[in-house]
């Protein structure tokens, strides 16, 4: 249980790479294109498409899923004890495919966040200056609050008993 938990947190680690790797250049994935299509259903010089980067689920999982498989057999053949299992093999898969995933939602939010930092300072900066504006109106009702007399001078007024004396209920 722990190698599947060590394996499946560096497949994490591994996902995120080569989607990184991706994203950065698709020379192996322009390769197999050129070889496997013909001259007018090649991709585009400004398809950034790869293996993991810009596909879909199933393709991803095809894709990944093929690569892991062409690396147990080479560990097979060259080393003899039975290390690769099913659910190594699966926690290898999955946890590629949610690294990927991860790297993806890190590189879309550091986008929006470069695209909206501009407007971001112009709200922090507007907001400082009416929490400003807030201060000081804060602070001039506070001194005309002082100014203001505490205490009204008190009428006089007839007591409870008195009252009820005149409406008749006390003797």
């Amino acid at each position: 249980m722990t190698l599947e938990l060590i394996i499946f947190i560096a497949s994490i680690l591994f996902g995120a790479l080569i989607y990184w790797r991706e994203s950065q250049g698709n020379r192996l994935y322009r390769f197999f294109n050129k070889l496997m299509y013909s001259k007018d259903l090649q991709m585009k010089p400004t398809d950034k498409t790869g293996f993991v980067y810009q596909q879909k689920f199933i393709m991803r999982l095809v894709f990944i899923g093929f690569l892991f498989l062409i690396g147990i057999l080479v560990t097979r053949f060259l080393i003899p004890i039975d290390l690769a299992t099913i659910s190594i093999f699966a926690s290898m898969v999955v946890g590629t495919l949610v690294g990927t995933y991860l790297a993806n939602f890190i590189f879309k939010s550091s986008e929006v966040i470069e695209e909206k930092t501009e407007s971001l300072e112009d709200i922090v900066h507007d907001t400082i200056e009416k929490g400003k504006d807030l201060i000081e109106d804060l602070k001039k009702e506070d001194k005309e609050a002082i100014e203001a007399p505490k205490e009204m001078p008190k009428t006089e007024e007839k007591s409870a008993r008195e009252r009820l004396k005149d409406k008749g209920y006390l003797k």
